[in-house]
């Protein structure tokens, strides 16, 4: 099971209420750290960071010379030594000094990649999360904590991820909330239309029409990158800049451009979705140019159901009872999804016996031409139709 971030924004506060530390898992990108800025602010708590990942052991304490003479102990057999006493982080300072000056305010102190630190800075951080203390320094009342993981192959649900993370030790588990962050394109779309500053139009049109791709996550070595929440923020960003320029350096760049944030497959559909907004997308041109075939692939499916129920009905050099013709329809006709390929089928017979005579005529003469081979193919999707009712 997993939680949204309109859920989540409810559970943590929850659980925090509830005296316990929420551990929020999700993979990279998903927003996380948004979450968890949203929820300060809707607690009006003042929030603090530790990216652990980028700690090392010592950061937030760490032993000190004595400052002053009475920092020595005089010994009568063991000469003069030093009392050592401990030098906090920065960042522990300012929770200090802020819960000294405002007692009532809630304090979210926010410990992000917590397994993706080493094993002894998360030894380090173990009486900070489960005890409250580092050192003899005891965390005010009001401070809370929350944790952020990304997933590990051994948590349920996760077999297939490969984050660099050390696996969590059993008391963090035992001792925090897993929350499992998951997406929702229908909340991220809305959030995306009114975002301030706005999210590009056509990066929440391609969205509307592929929310599958909002987050995809990567696997293996030849997908190192793949779209996340906050990888479409930034490709947001990068295409506002991109339509400032002249055409050609836009056709030039947005394939590198887009496939940098969300890799290989899915930034170069998105360069295709983008590059063909403003030439719209005709019967002729996905008859006779690659350009408009490549246009087809990004099309909404309403789109290309009612493009290729437009072209069963139209004869003429790319009729289906013709060679090249019923050799680009059967390849534009397996993209479209299988409810789809049943509604052209249905065109075809709208359209009656004469097409499907010649269609067969054809067929008979080359059995092994592309007339052959669509014949065969509205058949098969016919049989399914018939089956699925």
């Amino acid at each position: 099971m997993a939680l949204t971030y309109q859920q989540l924004l409810t559970a943590v506060p929850l659980v925090l209420r509830a005296g316990n530390v929420p551990n929020i898992v999700g993979d990279a990108g998903i927003g996380k750290s948004a979450l968890v800025e949203e929820v300060a602010r809707q607690m009006g708590a003042q929030l603090y960071t530790t990216v652990v990942s980028l700690s090392e052991k010592g950061d937030l304490a760490i032993p000190v010379p004595p400052l002053t003479s009475d920092s020595f102990v005089e010994t009568k057999d063991y000469g003069r030594l030093a009392n050592v006493q401990y030098g906090y982080a920065e960042t522990l300072i300012q929770i200090i000094k802020f819960a000294e000056g405002h007692p009532k305010q809630p304090i979210i102190w926010f410990l992000d990649e917590f397994n993706r630190g080493s094993q002894a800075v998360q030894s380090e951080l173990m009486n900070l999360v489960l005890q409250r203390r580092i050192n003899s320094l005891q965390l005010p009342a009001q401070v809370k904590m929350i944790i952020a993981e990304n997933p590990d192959s051994t948590m349920l649900g996760f077999g297939d991820r490969e984050y660099d993370v050390a696996v969590g030790d059993a008391a963090i588990n035992d001792r925090t909330v897993r929350l499992v962050m998951t997406t929702a394109p229908a909340e991220w779309l809305k959030w995306a239309r009114h975002r301030q500053p706005a999210i590009n139009p056509l990066v929440i049109k391609y969205l509307s029409d592929h929310p599958d791709r909002l987050l995809v996550v990567a696997s293996g070595p030849e997908s190192d990158l793949a779209p996340t929440p906050r990888a479409w923020e930034r490709v947001s960003s990068n295409l506002d800049e991109l339509e400032r320029l002249p055409r050609p350096v836009q056709e030039q760049l947005a394939s590198d451009l887009f496939t940098g944030d969300l890799g290989a497959v899915v930034g170069e559909s998105f360069a295709r979705f983008v590059l063909a907004q403003g030439s719209e997308l005709t019967l002729a041109a996905v008859q006779t140019s690659a350009a408009g075939q490549e246009q087809f692939h990004s099309a909404a499916e309403a789109a290309k159901v009612n493009l290729l129920r437009e072209w069963v009905a139209q004869p003429g050099a790319y009729g289906l009872d013709t060679e090249q013709g019923a050799a680009a329809f059967v390849k534009l006709l397996r993209l479209v999804s299988a409810d789809g390929q049943v509604a052209v089928v249905q065109s075809v017979g709208e359209v009656g016996l004469p097409l499907l005579t010649a269609m067969y005529q054809q067929a008979a003469t080359a059995p092994a031409g592309a007339v052959a081979a669509l014949y065969r193919e509205l058949a098969r999707v016919a049989s399914q139709g018939e089956r699925r009712r």
